[in-house]
C-alpha cells in the first residue's frame, strides 16, 4: 500500500511517497483503509520536529481521516470490516491503510460523504470544545473569531452562529471574509488593512466582546485582547501566525476576564465520555444540514506536500482533504 512519509524533519516539499507492507491490527486496534483525510495545521509542524508529539523516522502524517474498516484486531467488539468510520490517530492518517485505536473510531453518519467525515472531528472538536466547555458561550454574546477562514475558525463561526452569539470574523483577505459572511459571520474585519482593535471597538459600540477564539497568536492576540468586554474570555488554541505572543498580564486583571488555554487532543483522551458526547452532537448537526464543513480544496494522497504547503500558506478556506 502507498503511504506519505517523513523521512527527514523538514519542509512538505521533502515529503515521498511510497509502497510499504500492509498493516496487521493490533489488539484493540482497527486498520481502516482510508478515503479521504483531513489537512491540518499540526500536520505542518510534526513533519518539521516542532510539534509536542516527536515520532520515530519514518512516520506518515495525518491525524483524521474517513474510511472503511478492512481488519480488526482482537478484542474489537463494536466495529467490523466493512463499517464505514470517522477515525482520529496521532499519526498515520496520509495513507491507504491506516492503523487506529478503536475507540478513536466513531460510524460515518449516514449520508455523509467521506472527505466531509475527514474534514470535522479535528476543527469542529476544537472549536466546539472551545466555545462550550471553555468559553461557556452563551445566546446574546459577541464571538470574535481570528484566522475565521482557517478550519478551526470556520467552524467557529458556524458553530458560535448555531449557539446563538453575535459573530465577528476577522481574517486576512476581502475573500475570505466573504466566505465567513457566506458560514454566517454579522460582522467581518480584515486585519490586514484594519486595526483590529479599533475595528472590534466600532463594531461594539464601545463594549467589546465576550469571547475571543483565537488559533493565530502573533501580533493579532493582544489587540484583540484589548477589545474583550469585562469578565470576557480569550480562548487559546493555537499558533497559526508562527509565534507565542507575550501578553501583558494587567489587561485580563484590568477587565476581570480570563485567558482559557484550549486543548482539544487532551480533552478527547482524558474526558473520553463528554468529547463522544460533543462529536455525536456535531455528527447530528451534519445529519440535519445544520453545519456544512467547508473542504475548498482535495488533493489527491501523492500531492500532500502540495497541500501542507498551501495551508502553511494560507491558501486554504475551511479545510483541505487528501483523496485516495
Amino acid at each position: 500500500m502507498k503511504a506519505v512519509l517523513c523521512k527527514q524533519h523538514g519542509l512538505p516539499d521533502t515529503l515521498v511517497v511510497e509502497d510499504i507492507p500492509s498493516l496487521t491490527p493490533a489488539p484493540g486496534q482497527v486498520i481502516v483503509n482510508m478515503k479521504a483525510a483531513g489537512v491540518n495545521f499540526p500536520d505542518t509542524l510534526i513533519i518539521q520536529g516542532k510539534y509536542q508529539m516527536k515520532p520515530a523516522l519514518p512516520f506518515s502524517p495525518g491525524t483524521e481521516l474517513a474510511g472503511v474498516v478492512k481488519a480488526v484486531g482482537a478484542g474489537v467488539k463494536h466495529l467490523q470490516p466493512g463499517d464505514a468510520v470517522i477515525a482520529y490517530a496521532d499519526w498515520g492518517g496520509y495513507a491507504e491503510e491506516v492503523a487506529v485505536e478503536a475507540r478513536a473510531c466513531i460510524p460515518l453518519p449516514p449520508g455523509v460523504e467521506f472527505k466531509v467525515g475527514a474534514a470535522f472531528m479535528m476543527t469542529y472538536g476544537t472549536s466546539y470544545h472551545a466555545l462550550k466547555d471553555r468559553g461557556r458561550v452563551q445566546a446574546g454574546e459577541t464571538l470574535l473569531v481570528l484566522g475565521a477562514a482557517g478550519g478551526v475558525g470556520s467552524a467557529a463561526v458556524e458553530l458560535g452562529k448555531l449557539m446563538g452569539a453575535r459573530v465577528i470574523a476577522a481574517a486576512s483577505t476581502d475573500d475570505k471574509l466573504e466566505a465567513c459572511r457566506q458560514l454566517g459571520a454579522d460582522a467581518t474585519i480584515n486585519y490586514s488593512s484594519e486595526d483590529l482593535r479599533g475595528a472590534v471597538k466600532r463594531i461594539t459600540g464601545g463594549k467589546g466582546v465576550d469571547v475571543i477564539c483565537d488559533p493565530v497568536g502573533g501580533k493579532y492576540s493582544e489587540p484583540a485582547l484589548r477589545g474583550l468586554a469585562r469578565r470576557g474570555r480569550h480562548l487559546v488554541i493555537g499558533f497559526a501566525a508562527g509565534e507565542i505572543p507575550k501578553i501583558p498580564l494587567n489587561l485580563p486583571l484590568l477587565k476581570g476576564g480570563a485567558i482559557l488555554g484550549v486543548s482539544w487532543g487532551n480533552f478527547s483522551t482524558a474526558e473520553l465520555k463528554k468529547d463522544r458526547a460533543n462529536i455525536a452532537r456535531l455528527a447530528q448537526w451534519i445529519v440535519e444540514g445544520r453545519i456544512k464543513p467547508l473542504v475548498s480544496s482535495i488533493y489527491p494522497l501523492a500531492r500532500a506536500g502540495d497541500a501542507l504547503a498551501d495551508l502553511a500558506a494560507r491558501k486554504v478556506q475551511g479545510k483541505a482533504v487528501l483523496v485516495v
